[in-house]
């Protein structure tokens, strides 16, 4: 699988993911904490994945494509601080609809970004056969993704 096509796999995912939370209702406290489970999961792994492998490869392959990159990492931060506070966040605490509602609203921005803006670029710039060998490593590196989102580095921009 090329890289572009893993990172919006990997969107579809939590899009749905997001949805079965929107639709879980007020009373279902114990399906949101698991389902907030899996969306810190699988953004820390999606986030690892893209600073350490997929975004230096963008920068490289297509230089235009840096201050896409740079706003995404700065995306990423807040997006990653936000999964650190749900990690700790009892269900039942009146923010916790609200703070997932803010990072849905934040990811689903940086998706439409990504899809939109700037993968058309990479994938100009870097065809098919090197973006399957960026996928094959983006794969290999999600096995090295941090459980905690705190980990990923641009926490720490």
């Amino acid at each position: 699988m090329d890289g572009i096509v893993l990172l919006r796999e990997d969107h579809k995912a939590v899009e749905k993911l997001f949805k079965e939370f929107e639709r879980a209702g007020d009373d279902a406290q114990e399906r949101k904490r698991k389902i907030v489970d899996e969306v810190i999961r699988e953004l820390t792994a999606h986030a690892w994945i893209e600073e350490q492998v997929f975004y230096p490869a963008a920068r490289k392959a297509a230089p235009d494509t840096k201050d896409h990159v740079l706003e995404s990492v700065e995306e990423h931060h807040a997006v990653l601080w936000m999964l650190s506070e749900l990690a700790g966040l009892d269900p039942a605490d009146e923010r916790f609809d609200a703070k997932m509602t803010v990072l849905t609203e934040n990811v689903r921005h940086h998706v439409e970004e990504e899809e939109r803006d700037w993968f058309p670029e990479v994938r100009k710039a870097m065809g098919r056969k090197q973006l399957v060998a960026l996928g094959e490593r983006m794969a290999e590196e999600r096995h090295n993704a941090p459980e905690g989102p705190l980990e990923v580095p641009s926490a720490d921009a």
